[in-house]
């Protein structure tokens, strides 16, 4: 039978590894195969040793145990075209509630020991997708990835993570407004009371806010419709800084054309509030200014070459492992069949395709 060649760099070869010591094949050749036959029968995922965490014990962050009961820590509405920075503590819990209904409110998340961690929309739109809701989490951004907040409870289930906050320049570029009451400087003068400036400002976590995406691929906003006591509440799993505003926006249907109130509260979670969130793992990937090369966070704004500098890019040159496999008549039908023309210009680039695809979806 022909010997087909298959280039994998390590890291593809780890996987491989893996899978092999999971006992999901003899070798790597065998499980090339594997893949083949699974992929062209329809492939299902399967359960795979993930790389090894360990159990995050985030509830020994808060300082005072949970009681049965929640406590009431702070209460205040938030009039339209305001904002307020709230510390909400590991274990307390951060509750934005309709008053009249149908008010988008902007959400920024800051870890408040740290503030150039905070929560990145992106991750969490990676893993939640574009409107998490009850038992989703807020994630901060490569390289701390930790879940900052928890999805607690969710009546009305309209977030969303597509759209940027409203600014200023949007309005008068768009509109034709030389001042308009906008997210981005309601945030901005929200957060000034910590001593963070413009340029902090984030992309947020919109609450109550209807969106999906068009045929097209292109993000689009709905009416919403919240009724008044519809809220949100997110449990802090670290010691955060959380800043909601009042959605500025009454010339779209983000708001339904209205700007209202809305009604903030924090709480003392209580041990059911607690129970409720999943086991969390802790990855030594999730890298703190401790672990950084350059840990000290600039001052000054203009940038300037290092004329020290050494590039030291983990895991380089990259390097690849030849995977012989052997192909019968069946096997090389199979492969006919998955080949991907226009990217496998011979067999063994067809093969790699065929592996890492069968790979990602039934250990994904």
């Amino acid at each position: 039978m022909p010997i087909t060649t298959i280039a994998l760099t390590e890291q593809q070869q780890e996987l491989v590894d893996a899978s092999v010591a999971a006992g999901e094949a003899d070798d790597a050749a065998a499980l090339v195969l594997l893949a083949l036959r699974e992929l062209a029968a329809g492939v299902r995922p399967r359960p795979h040793p993930r790389p090894a965490g360990r159990p995050w014990a985030w509830q020994d962050a808060i300082v005072d145990a949970p009681a049965y009961e929640r406590t009431l820590l702070a209460e205040a509405v938030l009039a339209p075209g305001t904002g307020k920075a709230f510390e909400v503590r590991a274990g307390q819990i951060l509750r934005v509630e309709q008053i009249d209904g149908d008010q988008c409110v902007d959400l920024n998340v800051f870890n408040l020991h740290d503030y150039r961690e905070f929560m990145h929309v992106g991750r969490t739109r990676t893993l939640h997708g574009v409107n998490p809701t009850a038992g989703d989490f807020l994630w901060s951004a490569p390289p701390r990835e930790r879940a900052l907040m928890y999805l607690l409870t969710d009546t009305a289930g309209i977030n969303d993570t597509l759209f940027p906050r409203c600014s200023a320049n949007m309005y008068e570029s768009m509109h034709g407004f030389a001042d308009h009451t906008n997210c981005a400087d309601i945030q901005a003068e929200a957060q000034r009371e910590y001593g963070l400036t413009p340029d902090d400002v984030h992309d947020s976590f919109n609450l109550f806010m209807a969106t999906r995406v068009t045929d097209a691929g292109m993000p689009e906003i709905l009416r919403q419709q919240t009724s008044p006591g519809d809220h949100v509440e997110l449990l802090a799993l670290v010691d955060t800084l959380a800043v909601p505003n009042v959605c500025g926006n009454d010339v779209m249907g983000t708001s339904n054309f209205s700007l209202d109130p809305v009604l903030v509260r924090t709480y003392a979670a209580s041990t059911a509030d607690v129970a409720v969130v999943p086991p969390l793992l802790a990855y030594d990937t999730q890298r703190t200014p401790a672990d950084f090369r350059q840990p000290a966070i600039r001052a000054e704004r203009a940038l300037r070459r290092d004329p020290d500098y050494v590039p030291a890019f983990a895991r380089t040159p990259v390097r690849l492992v030849d995977v012989k496999v052997e192909l019968d008549d069946e096997h090389a039908a199979l492969l006919d069949g998955l080949r991907h023309a226009e990217t496998a210009k011979d067999d063994g680039t067809a093969l790699r395709d065929v592996l890492l695809t069968w790979w990602v979806a039934t250990h994904g």
